[in-house]
């Protein structure tokens, strides 16, 4: 396998239209996409994905697309040539007069010969114009061509199912054929025949029997000649079917005289018609192709989404239950839909809310089940004992896990019946709750929507849930991380099924809106168990897309095993002093009231400094500052943001007198004022942890958000003082990753001056300044190293020349300097940061050491800014994504490792590249080495460049960071 290193003078593409149509049909066959129209529009799509794939990576010279046209000479050869092929699916006699337009609103050239194939005609014009000098690929998935490869002529394979794009020239297809002549490839075709194609071949000879015969006899000719040298059956089948295996050669035989011209001047290629297509994109809801492949915005409602199964309406089988099982409410009761498939799933493509027709419960066979007794309690736990996976749900009374109150549980393992479990409000609850404790102690597979919430819930009542389990919430979080993963979506983009709304059973919001646990039981019955049923079948639908996307073992090994250990995180909460955040309140007002004093000073008037548009009309009307760099908003209004205020600053005193202003209002009533609000009767603060949010896959928090609690400031880090142990005998124990991501950086790039200063615990900014200033290590001063620091670390951001001159103050030719030296001394970086470009433009995604994908869908776009954006994430993602990861690990591993040691010790927080716990007093000592290992431990890089982690303890969060 080769591939074409520069590009020709002549360069020939010629395409396989029907290969590639049916092709791109079948990719998207278990996830159709359906415009809103009802038209599957998948052969269209995957069609022009392909060919503008091509036109921009290959940039052919010549191209033209070659059609089949009706009835061969092979069928007059062979009256059951293709006889066995079924009819064409009406979705592609559907797509194929859209496709032709396409074709034509590109100026492409449509190519056919009456009475001929494809195949036919691309091998007379591509040896027609290798003799004119041009470089010939004929773009085709079909093995048949490898007959017609030259010097000149190859096969150009198309990416697809997450494979790269391959050139097959004549090494390769002798490889692959085992032969020593190009031509020799027609003589093993023939001996095998070809059932799609209803040739015939030699009985009993399949591809490796013939590759033998064909390295011993050279010909199909030569083998029916020296039939006697063969024995037993085999020459038997020779013998009596050597008429049929000429004839299978023949029908195999791509032929090369039909009577067409090469006429290069006809196939040039040429602009495209811009309007036509842009038409076209818009009939067939295109948006983001038009947007990408034509330029101006996505409008109007979304491009063609996957229809995937039809939810719980597709196919009716009955179900046999496993072997000694029945029904819980009788034999066959269950009317189950499948809802998913094994099979393909076609990578890479951007899978879209649906917003089509969709299928709701009225519509669907189902069997929901109100288990309301203890006998039937009873026999729902044998049956769940019995089971391998179950998708479980909880209904409650509220959304916050540490007040809610649990209303039902329902329980669903064969897809379209389920089982609902009511949970009464009063003494009993308890007692009827623990009743399932031994299948939630059990490790039967639990599958859930964002289980995490459920896992809390049941802590309220004293009930551990074991792993393993399988949430699909985060299944679909790594298979599409720039989506929206609740289960209402899910349900219509994959199942095109819409469930039933909370509002239908408990109102719209407002004072009135009842709550589950004001409604009987039967009224909640049959939203409970579609919960747990949809997302059973979500279950069976993402998994296999998991494992054709290689998502699989990051799912089973750190998104779902991470699950408990987040819910034990909350519940353990962290304690806030609110005597002390209420002291610092007071101080935070002081300098706020002082700042406003002086930026009225500054002013010469009072105004309000929270309004844009007094504070825009005090600095450019009355004050004039930044004549020449004012900016206005789209309403016309003054911009008065932070990064105009940055720039005004250094000459305007006032400008820097209202950022100090606006961030310590912001600290003040964002963290000082609003956190003592949160704390909850156990004095603690219990924020929640995200794990579906952020397209890198670091953890967010809510309620309150501890993520981005300042620490760069010194009255930001002052917060910190408030985070306290639970009590007298616990310390707070932080330890906190040294540079991961710059580590992360100089493993990935594999710059051995980075790497060594890393292994012998070098400072590595003064390492670098020393390079980059050419200066002696000993020599660097503070400046330098400050500099040094602020390129390292924007280098794994894409920092620009002007990004570097504004944060280090110094013109940016002198930024532009730095960074070109940077590269100089450091040129494995620089090659990192350009494969990771190049391979997330032909990828359209960046992944992480564990093959967390974020998809990169603008790298390829034609606004230069956009593409520079996705330039800098195809650079950032895989460091910043494999240092979740890795914090991810420790986070597992030390929880487990506490579990296992039964210790008092807990996490209790997780902020960026740090972890906070609990620790009790006498465990410090024992648990500070261990946790240090299992951080430093948890992920290890391939170039071996050391984690290093900082442990500290103290009697607040402050002193121990």
């Amino acid at each position: 396998m080769s591939e074409p290193t520069a590009a020709p003078a002549k360069k020939l593409f010629l395409l396989d239209a029907f290969a590639l149509i049916y092709r791109s049909h079948f990719a998207f066959a278990k996830n159709p996409r359906v415009n809103s129209k009802g038209m599957n529009t998948g052969a269209v799509l995957g069609f022009t994905n392909t060919l503008v794939e091509v036109l921009q990576k290959e940039q052919p010279t010549h191209i033209g697309v070659c059609f089949d046209a009706g009835k061969t000479f092979r069928h007059e050869k062979d009256e059951n040539y293709k006889a066995n092929r079924q009819a064409m699916p009406e979705d592609i006699g559907i797509a194929i007069p859209y496709i032709k337009q396409i074709l034509e609103g590109f100026h492409i050239p449509i190519l056919l010969m009456k009475g001929y194939e494809a195949d036919d005609v691309i091998g007379t014009l591509a040896q027609q114009a290798e003799r004119e000098g041009f470089e010939v690929f004929m773009m085709t998935p079909d093995k048949d061509y490898c007959q017609l490869v030259t010097e000149h002529i190859k096969i150009y394979r198309p990416a697809f199912m997450g494979n790269a794009a391959e050139v097959l020239d004549v090494a390769h297809v002798l490889a692959r054929f085992e032969v020593e002549r190009v031509e020799q490839v027609v003589d093993i075709l023939g001996l095998q025949g070809d059932a799609s194609d209803n040739i015939p071949g030699i009985p009993g000879i399949g591809e490796k029997t013939a590759k033998t015969l064909i390295q011993r006899f050279g010909s199909v000719e030569n083998l029916i000649a020296n039939s006697d040298q063969l024995k037993g059956k085999q020459q038997e089948n020779v013998r009596n079917f050597a008429e049929q295996g000429l004839l299978s050669k023949e029908l195999a035989t791509i032929h090369v005289n039909v009577p067409i011209e090469f006429e290069p001047d006809k196939l040039v290629m040429e602009a495209p018609d811009a309007n036509r297509l842009r038409a076209l994109f818009e009939e067939l809801e295109f948006r983001q192709l038009s947007a990408r492949i034509l330029g101006g915005e996505v409008a109007g409602s979304r491009p063609a989404a996957p229809a995937g199964p039809v939810g719980r309406g597709a196919r009716r089988p009955k179900v046999v239950a496993p072997a000694g099982q029945g029904s819980l409410f009788g034999e066959g009761s269950a009317a189950v839909v499948i809802a998913a498939e094994n099979g393909e799933f076609a990578p890479g493509e951007a899978h879209q809310e649906y917003h089509g027709s969709t299928k709701t419960l009225a519509d669907v066979p189902h069997n929901y089940h109100l288990v309301d007794t203890p006998a039937l309690r009873k026999s729902l736990l044998g049956f769940l004992l019995q089971q391998k996976e179950v998708s479980f749900d909880t209904e409650t009374t509220g959304l916050n896990t540490m007040t809610a109150r649990l209303v039902g549980l329902s329980f669903s393992w064969h897809v379209g019946e389920a089982y609902y479990v009511p949970v009464p409000q009063d003494e009993t609850a308890q007692a009827l709750v623990e009743e399932f404790c031994p299948f939630f102690e059990s490790n039967i597979v639990k599958i859930g929507q964002n289980i995490k919430y459920d896992l809390l819930i049941l802590k309220n009542y004293q009930v551990r849930v074991n792993g393993p389990f399988f949430d699909t919430m985060l299944a679909h979080y790594l298979i599409e991380p720039d989506m929206r993963h609740n289960m209402d979506v899910l349900a219509e983009t994959y199942l095109h099924y819409t469930p039933v709304p909370i509002t239908d059973l408990i109102g719209p919001k407002g004072k009135n809106q009842k709550t589950m646990a004001d409604l009987p039981p039967n009224e909640v019955s049959d939203y409970a168990c579609e919960d747990a049923d949809v997302t059973l079948q979500l279950r069976h639908v993402f998994e296999p897309m998991l494992k054709s996307l290689g998502l699989l073992e990051l799912l089973n090994e750190v998104e779902n095993p991470l699950v408990p250990v987040l819910a034990d995180v909350e519940f353990a909460g962290v304690r806030i002093d609110s005597e002390a955040m209420g002291e610092y309140s007071a101080e935070l007002q002081g300098y706020v009231q002082d700042l406003e004093t002086q930026i009225f000073k500054e002013a010469g008037e009072e105004f309000n400094i929270g309004s844009p548009k007094q504070l825009g009309e005090v600095l450019f009307d009355k004050m004039q500052v930044g004549r020449g760099t004012i900016k206005k908003t789209k309403t016309g209004q003054y911009a008065t943001g932070e990064e105009v205020l940055s720039q005004l600053a250094g000459d305007y005193p006032i400008a820097g007198l209202i950022l100090e202003y606006r961030q310590l209002s912001k600290l003040r009533s964002t963290y000082v004022e609003a956190l003592p609000q949160l704390v909850c009767q156990d004095g603690r603060v219990h924020t929640s942890f995200n794990q579906a949010v952020t397209a890198t896959g670091r953890l967010s928090s809510t309620n309150p958000n501890l993520q981005n609690i300042p620490i760069r400031t010194e009255k930001g880090r002052e917060i910190r003082k408030a985070f306290v142990p639970r009590d007298d005998n616990h310390l707070l124990l932080a330890a906190d990753y040294s540079q991961v991501e710059l580590r992360i950086m100089a493993d990935f790039s594999g710059d051995a001056t980075m790497i060594e200063a890393f292994r012998l615990g070098q400072d590595v900014h003064r390492s670098t300044a020393s390079k980059v200033f050419h200066v002696p290590l000993e020599e660097v001063d503070g400046e330098m190293r400050r500099k040094a620091k602020t390129v390292n670390f924007g280098i794994i951001y894409g920092i620009s020349a002007f990004g570097l001159a504004q944060r280090i103050g110094i013109s940016r030719k002198e930024a532009t300097d730095i960074i070109e030296t940077y590269f100089q001394e450091f040129p494995s970086v620089k090659q990192f940061m350009d494969d990771s470009i190049n391979r997330a433009r032909e990828l359209e995604y960046a992944e992480t050491l564990l093959k967390r994908r974020r998809y990169l869908r603008d790298i390829n776009s034609r606004n230069a800014t956009l593409r520079g954006y996705t330039e800098r994430n195809a650079i950032n993602a895989p460091i910043q994504g494999t240092a979740a990861d890795i914090i991810k690990k420790a986070m597992i591993n030390i929880h487990d490792w506490l579990e296992k040691e039964r210790l008092g010790t807990k996490m209790i927080l997780q902020v960026h590249d740090e972890l906070v716990f609990d620790a009790v007093k006498e465990e410090v000592d024992y648990v500070t080495p261990k946790i240090k290992e299992l951080m430093t431990q948890a992920l290890l890089l391939p170039h071996g460049v050391p984690l290093e982690v900082e442990v500290g303890t103290g009697s607040n969060w402050l002193k121990a960071h």
